[in-house]
């Protein structure tokens, strides 16, 4: 009696076995590398989201300060007395106003802000006061990494450049040259160059002193601030 096998009923042979444990081994290598590659991907674009946002941050604080820049000079730790604004190609510290107070501490809207680059990273520096004592203390947060190059000028109100700022004055009047506009120069790893361009506001001329004889005319020192602006 011959008994026949139906090719439905008949298990796999060892060939057919390899055969598909090999396809089967392919797929899962080409699934993992593109799930590799998926992850790399998406790692590298939360890292370049994140430097983006950091730039944007670093830009607005930027033209927030410099924007809102007053000519106030103050007195260092030593009692020396430093110009409202005091620059070089590599760093630059200045008055602005517009410092918000929430908490109504006893303290001054102006605020004096240092920017400079050590270890390849930008700092923004501010003090609490603005004539300060041996005991003051700058605040200091990152802004940037990987930075690789800073550098500053200074465009005065005859549109000439300037490597460093204190205080200039013009050739032909003798009087004081006031900044118009100034340009950060950033070499920041994986982004090259930037250049940004922030113009800052000119002081509206001083109120005319009151006549001592004339009580109408009385006002208080601080209407004599050069500049108001909102608070930001």
């Amino acid at each position: 009696m011959t008994h026949s096998t139906s090719k439905w009923g008949r298990g796999f042979t060892l060939l057919e076995l390899l055969i598909a444990l090999a396809i089967f081994s392919l797929i899962a290598v080409l699934a993992y590398s593109g799930l590799v590659s998926v992850l790399r991907v998406d790692a590298q674009v939360a890292q370049v989201t994140q430097q983006l946002t950091r730039l944007q941050l670093t830009f607005q604080r930027l033209q927030q300060d410099i924007t809102q820049l007053v000519y106030r000079p103050i007195r260092n730790e030593y009692g020396d007395s430093m110009p409202a604004i005091q620059a070089t190609t590599q760093q630059l510290e200045f008055t602005r106003a517009g410092w918000r107070n929430p908490l109504q501490q006893a303290r001054s809207q102006l605020q004096r802000v240092n920017y400079v680059v050590e270890k390849q990273t930008l700092w923004r520096s501010y003090w609490q006061v603005l004539d300060r004592t041996r005991d003051s203390q700058p605040q200091r947060s990152a802004l940037l990494t990987e930075v690789t190059g800073f550098k500053l000028r200074f465009l005065d109100e005859q549109l000439a450049w300037h490597d460093e700022w204190m205080s200039i004055e013009s050739q032909a009047t003798g009087k004081s040259l006031q900044l118009k506009a100034i340009e950060v120069n950033l070499s920041i790893t994986d982004w090259g160059e930037l250049t940004w361009l922030f113009p800052t506001i000119p002081p509206p001329p001083l109120p005319k002193l009151p006549n001592s004889s004339d009580k109408s005319s009385f006002f208080q020192l601080d209407s004599l601030h050069p500049l108001h602006f909102p608070k930001i």
